[in-house]
């Protein structure tokens, strides 16, 4: 009687383009004992970072780019493509790479505008690939775990969502003041930017109750002219050590003693891709990340509330706030008809307290936290496995955050920005258009 063979599992292979943080944390992927996965081409402008990633996974010289376009040229060579190009240089590579068949995982947010998201989303279904938005946290244990009890009835009718986004002071000073994410027109709002996840998880827990009515204030807060010290410099390392050693964003603080004390990983390894002591104090003397956060363009806002109305009445508010201790750990409250839930520091657990019983129901959602996919308390991890789970079983409902809720959480963002900007109500059709 003969047997035949073993199918072997598929390897699916991938390009990145954009070998920074993220890219880069993405790429590590490939260092899991999970499904076979294997990068074999890399874009990146920048030589430090290019040939540090090139080293790592054994780039062959024919898939290695200064420019994403010199790959977008070549017939298709991987199964996916791992855009995480600045904001702004989302839609070209997205669209390009589609067009060549490529299954496409884009950083979020998926571009900033609403007409360059139409044209990605209409690209990618037309040309028929898995589109993924690293909305990361609805992989999350905890986030898919308030899903589930949302939906199993246990609190009732959700009333309200409460969703708090603590930036972190030095957080909020390094990525929106000095760094990539600091000026709008260059960039995006820091709501889209931010916050475009958090607002698809409280779209994602409402499920097919869809938002009617959204509004929005924010204020650019304390990072401004007006606010600097007298006497100080417009560079850290050169400002008078009485001012500077009582700054809380001071550059030396948030880098250099850092560094100091052997961390070399974010935010050290957004200045550079092997990080020391020299070449950051040499970044620091002439770089972004040494300037006064009184002195930067910065103008996006670092204090907004979203709030919202749903068609069943039920209401919503998040809360994005840059002075904060804690970094990232939302903090998320779900009122029911039947009981409240909580979540503070995401990652870890939830308490239910059921009102017809009385008592608490403490829920672990203790995460995996895989090396150099720990991000977003181990959320990370877990939207890579969905996307290469979706390739290799040509299963698009692997994807949670795919082309049409992506879009619509996109467009939650866009109106909100609207309703702060003119100061009104903006009204949603459940399309996502909104007025």
């Amino acid at each position: 009687m003969s047997h035949s063979a073993p199918e072997k599992t598929k390897i699916v292979t991938a390009i990145v383009i954009g070998a920074g943080c993220r890219g880069s944390g993405y790429a590590s992927y490939a260092l899991c004992d999970r499904h076979p996965f294997k990068v074999i081409g890399v874009a990146e402008p920048r030589d430090d970072f290019r040939n540090k990633f090139v080293d790592k996974y054994k780039i062959p010289k024919e898939n290695i780019f200064k420019d994403w376009k010199d790959a977008a040229q070549k017939e298709k060579i991987a199964d996916c493509v791992i855009i995480c190009t600045q904001d702004k240089l989302h839609k070209d590579p997205a669209v390009a790479f589609a067009k060549l068949k490529y299954h496409i995982l884009l950083e979020k947010p998926m571009a900033p505008t609403e007409g360059e998201c139409r044209e990605i989303v209409k690209t990618c279904k037309s040309e028929g690939v898995l589109l993924q938005v690293c909305h990361v946290l609805r992989y999350s244990p905890w986030a898919m775990k308030i899903k589930e009890i949302i939906d199993s009835g246990r609190i009732g009718d959700v009333v309200n969502i409460q969703h708090l986004e603590p930036v972190g002071h030095w957080h909020f000073a390094h990525s929106f003041v000095r760094g990539n994410w600091s000026n709008e027109m260059e960039s995006s709002n820091s709501l889209l930017q931010k916050c475009c996840h958090d607002l698809d998880l409280i779209n994602f827990w409402m499920g097919k109750n869809r938002c009617e009515k959204i509004s929005s204030f924010g204020n650019l807060s304390h990072f401004s002219h007006e606010h600097k010290p007298k006497g100080a410099a417009s560079r850290c390392l050169d400002c008078p050590s009485s001012i500077e050693r009582v700054c809380p964003y001071s550059a030396k603080k948030v880098y250099l003693e850092k560094i100091a004390n052997g961390h070399k990983g974010w935010p050290l390894s957004i200045l550079h891709s092997s990080p020391d002591i020299e070449n950051i104090t040499e970044l620091l003397k002439t770089g972004p990340y040494g300037k006064c956060v009184y002195d930067c363009d910065n103008d996006v806002m670092s204090n907004q509330v979203v709030n919202m109305q749903f068609e069943n009445g039920a209401t919503a508010s998040m809360t994005m706030i840059a002075f904060t201790e804690a970094i990232c750990d939302r903090k998320v409250t779900v009122f029911g008809t039947k009981g409240e839930l909580q979540c503070h520091g995401a990652g870890h657990s939830l308490v239910l307290y059921d009102f017809t019983r009385g008592d608490h129901d403490r829920i672990d959602t203790t995460a995996k936290m895989m090396k150099g996919l720990s991000g977003h308390g181990g959320a990370d991890f877990y939207c890579m496995d969905s996307f290469v789970e979706a390739i290799v079983q040509n299963d698009p409902e692997k994807i949670r955050t795919g082309p049409d809720e992506t879009f619509y959480s996109h467009m939650l963002v866009f109106a909100a920005e609207k309703a702060r900007k003119e100061t009104k109500v903006v009204s949603m059709a459940p399309d996502g258009t909104f007025t």
